[in-house]
């Protein structure tokens, strides 16, 4: 079954096939199931390596989801009684984070118009119809291709063939069970299992929805697509792997098994971070530790030894008491430059206190009396008060 609207990509799938064909009819028969069949799988990892961005940006999303999975949780013991106020936080939350729970879905939703162009370049080939850049002699080739003794075309209930059974059969159980892995390797690896979400909900829901889908589904699928799915999902579960091995989520169980590795290996810094080895290293300077981190460490090391005070000489002693009593006493004539000098008195300026109690009346304060200068009576002129 074709699509109109879907003829610039048969075309597409179908010059991307012809053109791994014609390579490999090189090396095997190119009416043989090994020429088609690795054409096909050929078509997979180009596919999926324009599809590694996006990988790139479901991983990113799928931590993000990680990231806000407390305050999932809070929100719902919060409005645990109220779905719609939950679901409306939820969403919420989900645009602030820049995520949302089908994110993981992305590359299988990508690949659909794909895997829909390919179902329908071998279903026309099992038709015995010239679909996109297929002409009638790669018509003729592709249907006596055989994988495993079954046709590219062949499926589960069109093929009266047990043997042809068999295969399909077991062609869709390794697409199922790879699916089943990829996904299980997921939850159990790069997931914190103990709390639950609806986003932990919904991974537990597709690691068993999805096979089961495929596996249904599988039964009218003809072997070429079969081929496709199983490469693509092998494909899946080996990048995974090494993005969980290499890049796990933190606080996963991924994440404490990195840290061991690195830490019995010697490459594990003080402050958590990575030490680079090899030939990364070598380009990037990786070994060497930031000036920063450095510095840092030499002052909490500073701060942290007490150090004991060195023995001094007599004439050392003697000599930094004498600097330190300059110090004093220039410090002592810096305050009292800026404060107010105390007037001196001669001693004709100088009034017994009781004869000056007897002369004055009381109630009434006496004569301001201005000082001597200094040129009569040898007295100093007050400071003008600011």
């Amino acid at each position: 079954m074709t699509f109109s609207f879907l003829n610039p990509l048969y075309t597409a799938v179908s010059w991307i096939i012809v053109q791994f064909h014609s390579l490999y009819s090189h090396v095997f028969d190119p009416d043989g199931g090994w020429a088609w069949g690795l054409s096909i799988v050929s078509m997979v990892v180009v596919i999926r390596i324009c599809l590694i961005p996006l990988f790139v940006k479901q991983i990113k999303a799928t931590r993000a989801m990680q990231a806000i999975q407390p305050k999932m949780k809070a929100i719902q013991e919060r409005y645990k009684n109220d779905r719609q106020r939950q679901s409306e936080e939820m969403m919420k939350l989900y645009k602030e984070a820049g995520t949302n729970p089908f994110s993981s879905c992305l590359p299988i939703l990508v690949q659909a118009p794909f895997f829909t162009a390919l179902y329908g370049v071998l279903a026309s080939v099992a038709a015995d119809k010239t679909i996109g850049v297929i002409n009638e002699q790669l018509l003729d080739s592709a249907k006596q291709a055989h994988i495993f003794g079954a046709p590219l075309s062949a499926t589960f209930l069109g093929s009266s063939e047990l043997s042809v059974k068999i295969v399909v059969a077991v062609m869709i159980v390794l697409m199922s069970l790879s699916q089943f892995v990829t996904q299980r390797q997921l939850m159990t690896k790069n997931m914190d299992l103990t709390v639950k979400t609806p986003f932990m909900q919904q991974q537990k829901m597709l690691m068993y929805v999805f096979p089961i889908i495929f596996a249904v589904m599988g039964i009218n699928f003809p072997v070429g697509v079969l081929v496709y799915w199983l490469t693509t999902n092998v494909w899946s579960m080996g990048q995974q792997l090494i993005v969980i091995r290499n890049n796990p989520t933190p606080g996963s169980k991924a994440w404490d098994e990195r840290q061991a590795r690195l830490k019995k290996a010697g490459r594990l810094n003080p402050d958590g971070s990575v030490r680079k080895a090899g030939w990364v290293a070598a380009l990037t300077g990786g070994n060497k530790q930031p000036a920063v981190s450095a510095e840092a460490v030499v002052a909490e090391t500073v701060q942290v030894r007490r150090q004991q005070p060195r023995k001094q000489s007599k004439a050392q002693r003697q000599q930094a008491a004498g600097h330190q009593g300059a110090q004093a006493t220039a410090e002592h004539a810096e305050e009292s430059a800026a404060g107010e000098q105390p007037v001196a008195l001669t001693k004709q300026d100088a009034v017994p206190a009781g004869r000056s109690a007897a002369k004055q009346p009381a109630g009434k304060p006496g004569p301001r009396q201005q000082p001597k200068r200094g040129g009569q009576g040898g007295g100093q002129r007050p400071k003008k008060k600011s």
